[in-house]
């Protein structure tokens, strides 16, 4: 087990969890660093934080210390990832939730999903366009319809990071949202796929904002009606 600090926030990580370049990464302090830039930016007293791909639960953590325990879910899909998030928010003083299981589109019929767990956990996803990668390991996992989750959480700020999945589970009505900072995968979708996004969250009231915006993490903030 390995231990890092970012911004105050311990972070600790199996060994087998350390793949390529993220022990530098976690060191530098570069890691999930465009998000969490966007979340200390926009955060306010009162918001109400999910967190779709939570993954080590750094930005539970950030959250939960601006927010409390009370107003922050995490949400995680692989087994052993949601785990460590648990285990990170716990050794961090939190006690914000971590809900395991997949998100989804409303439209996903079954109660389950299959997906495709990496040894790079942040790799970790459903299948997309093409099959999984020889390195992951197919398991199934529960499935969480967004609009369950907002009914049953009433966030005001959605985090998302769940490799290609957000074009479709984000192409819905938000009721109560008014900030979103996710990260895009055009890679999964192609600019096509990225438009109809972002022309989906035109469609719900939301405008890209270029504060907090950085590559491919993209801030999304409701327009004042």
């Amino acid at each position: 087990m390995a231990s890092f600090t970012l911004r105050g926030i311990t972070l600790d990580l199996p060994d087998s969890a350390l793949r390529g370049t993220l022990p530098q990464v976690l060191t530098s302090g570069r890691y999930e660093k465009a998000e969490a830039d966007a979340i200390e930016r926009h955060l306010r007293p009162g918001d109400r934080f999910l967190d779709l791909g939570a993954g080590a639960g750094y930005l539970c953590c950030l959250a939960a210390r601006m927010l409390g325990d009370g107003a922050v879910t995490g949400v995680e899909a692989g087994p052993e990832t949601a785990r460590i998030a648990r285990g990170n928010l716990a050794r961090n003083g939190f006690g914000a939730e971590v809900l395991h299981g997949a998100v989804v589109a409303d439209g996903h019929r079954g109660e389950t999903v299959a997906f495709g767990v990496r040894p790079a956990f942040w790799a970790s996803a459903l299948q997309g366009a093409q099959d999984w990668p020889a390195s992951a390991t197919v398991t199934t996992v529960p499935a969480l319809r967004l609009a369950a989750l907002l009914a049953a959480h009433r966030p005001t700020v959605l985090s998302c990071d769940i490799e290609g999945a957000e074009e479709a589970v984000l192409a819905r009505p938000l009721p109560g949202v008014r900030l979103i900072v996710t990260e895009i995968h055009p890679a999964s979708y192609g600019l096509a796929g990225t438009k109809r996004l972002f022309d989906a969250l035109s469609a719900e009231g939301f405008a890209f904002t270029p504060h907090g915006s950085k590559g491919a993490t993209v801030v999304f903030e409701r327009l004042p009606e």
